[in-house]
């Protein structure tokens, strides 16, 4: 089985716009407009049999309502292939509660994403989230690293990860876009011991921008080569690494002949692509 562990998709009625939105502030081009129904297709095209597609909440207020429709839209997964996890912020002032119905309602992790949240992963807000996430077995995804739509901010640090772990215990922990966003230098040390997984999603080959000037150079839009995508996979561990894309951000066929391509073991590129993934969810 083959999982993309890093997926976004939107509501039919508020696809196009946010999708738009978003591009707008990222000045990249999507892949998609961010339905359902393209990123099955896309699936299909790619040859990936599940999409975990991750909500963000943010706000508080959004946190039972993105719940709910997640819930509802597993009801589908064999259908579709896609499977949702659940939302969470640190404002939420029932968060223990909440967390305990996600269970119930049979989400296997939530998404974070501390900088569209406003607060650092190792805040006290997060710290008390993600202890309860661990006490109930969920996984937690966290964006790591840069935001490309917040270029200057950066509240998910390797260091910060680190600290979560060392302050709540091991858990299921991941950590986006090999640990961190253009942090990539810093992962290994901060991870090493830890137990956090990354994902790959959006950190191999280069931007594709908009054509609207914003990015002056080349040097802008180069992410990781190949070379130091395999010497970051190997220094933490082909076990502790899921294969994402970050779609509509990346093409999921785009991703995966690129990561095929790559001068990993058969055994490592099984792991990445699915094997990880299917234990870390059980599926």
């Amino acid at each position: 089985m083959i999982i993309d562990i890093h997926t976004h998709t939107f509501p039919d009625r508020m696809a196009d716009a946010t999708v738009e939105h978003l591009s707008k502030v990222s000045h990249t081009i999507p892949f998609t407009h961010g339905k359902n129904s393209e990123l099955t297709e896309s699936m299909r095209r790619a040859g990936i049999d599940r999409s975990v597609v991750l909500p963000v909440a943010t706000s508080a207020r959004q946190v039972e309502k993105l719940n709910d429709y997640s819930a509802r839209m597993n009801e589908h997964t064999e259908e579709t292939g896609i499977l949702y996890f659940g939302a969470m912020h640190p404002e939420c002032e029932g968060y223990r509660e909440e967390l305990a119905r996600a269970v119930s309602l049979g989400l296997k992790g939530i998404k974070i994403h501390p900088v569209y949240q406003g607060a650092d992963v190792d805040s006290l807000p997060f710290l008390r989230i993600i202890d309860r996430a661990a006490e109930l077995g969920l996984v937690v995804l966290t964006h790591g690293g840069l935001d490309i739509g917040f270029p200057d901010e950066v509240r998910c640090s390797p260091e910060m990860c680190r600290n979560v772990v060392d302050k709540v215990g091991k858990f299921k922990f991941i950590a986006a876009h090999m640990g961190g966003w253009r942090n990539w230098d810093r992962v290994p040390a901060c991870y090493a011991g830890t137990g956090i997984m990354i994902d790959t999603s959006f950190s191999m080959g280069r931007l594709a921008p908009l054509n609207d000037g914003y990015y002056k150079t080349e040097e802008e839009l180069k992410l990781m080569t190949p070379e130091e995508f395999v010497s970051l996979v190997r220094a933490v561990g082909a076990e502790n690494v899921l294969f994402g894309t970050d779609c509509p951000w990346s093409g999921q066929k785009e991703s995966m002949d690129a990561f095929l391509g790559l001068p990993l073991t058969e055994d490592e590129k099984t792991a990445i692509l699915g094997g990880n993934a299917a234990g870390l969810l059980g599926l």
